[in-house]
């Protein structure tokens, strides 16, 4: 579940394959009936309201490890996973003690579901020790819509459209000469034929991805969301890609994620100076997602700054109900 050194939890659900046979919807109930008796029926219901079926898919991996990860960790019956949600509205357990032995975040995009957590079952809570965040971006997902604006609109039309979630340096840097020209360097230096605006267009757009990524992270860290007052006044500097995984290199496998490069250094600022209280991991997972991480240990930052953020474990879903279903069931 975590490395020897690291208390850290990481398990990636991969959705884009499950249920076949579920075209809609309303099919999960016949496609995943196992899966699906393991929720509370409020959790039931909200994923069979989803329009379409990838969005129920990803909403019920997402129950499932939440509910997993507290019964395996804390060693708890699978009914005794109880959920509630904090003042920001986000979900939490909080046990007989009131306290919360268990931190955890998930994050969804594009078929895959990622879940961050680090839970303890000693008499100091975790609560007192770790917070953590996560997020899932996929680059490909809505490259014609991002494609067809910075060309009819220009690149920095783009990049004000989501000013508003990134901090006042970063707008200034994503909209700066040295930007574009890096963007082009990228491409000239990947070998790929000649450096077209769209190829210099994508490089700009997984680079945008990057930030929002770790952003994204960053923020589901502190227990707040992206309209939080205080955005403006947190900077990623100069935040560079990791580089994609081939295809053929970056299949999501039982117990193995597709990771390609890694990057663990990120200057990060807040009004000015320096941030360096945080853990942050970005990786790349095949050609075309990208993974962030965020944790921190607030009572002694050198804590949380030590643990190594290794691999995620892709977990199965099947492995979640014979696990359910082997104790006894929900």
């Amino acid at each position: 579940m975590a490395s020897s050194n690291s208390p850290v939890i990481q398990w990636l659900v991969d959705t884009r394959h499950l249920w076949p046979q579920a075209a809609k919807t309303k099919d999960l109930e016949q496609a995943a009936p196992r899966a699906l008796a393991l929720l509370t029926p409020e959790e039931r219901a909200g994923v069979l309201k989803y329009f379409f079926v990838r969005d129920a898919k990803m909403s019920l991996a997402s129950h499932l490890l939440k509910h997993y990860v507290l019964a395996r960790t804390l060693g708890i019956p699978w009914s005794a996973t109880k959920l509630t949600r904090d003042a920001n509205k986000k979900p939490i357990y909080v046990g007989a003690d009131g306290r919360q032995p268990c931190q955890f975040n998930v994050s969804h995009q594009a078929g895959l579901v990622a879940l961050v957590a680090t839970s303890s079952k000693g008499a100091k809570a975790v609560e007192d020790a770790a917070d953590v965040g996560v997020d899932v971006v996929c680059v490909s997902e809505r490259r014609d819509r991002d494609q067809r604006m910075v060309r009819d609109e220009g690149w920095d039309y783009f990049v004000d459209m989501h000013s508003d979630v990134f901090g006042r340096g970063e707008t200034a840097y994503l909209k700066s000469r040295e930007f574009s020209a890096e963007a082009s360097a990228s491409v000239s230096a990947s070998g790929s034929g000649p450096t077209t605006s769209e190829k210099v267009a994508d490089a700009k757009l997984r680079r945008f991805y990057a930030l929002w990524c770790l952003r994204e992270a960053y923020v589901k860290m502190t227990g707040e969301a992206l309209l939080a007052p205080w955005l403006g006044d947190l900077n990623f500097v100069k935040v560079r890609a990791p580089e994609p995984v081939t295809a053929e290199g970056g299949a999501f496998q039982q117990g193995a994620d597709g990771t390609g490069e890694v990057i663990t250094a990120h200057e990060v600022t807040f009004e000015g100076d320096k941030a360096d209280n945080a853990n942050i991991c970005l990786r790349s997972l095949g050609p075309d997602y990208m993974l962030g991480t965020a944790v921190r240990t607030p009572k002694d930052k050198e804590v949380g700054l030590g643990w190594h953020l290794g691999a995620f474990e892709v977990i199965d879903i099947e492995t979640i109900v014979q696990f359910v279903e082997a104790d006894g069931g929900a």
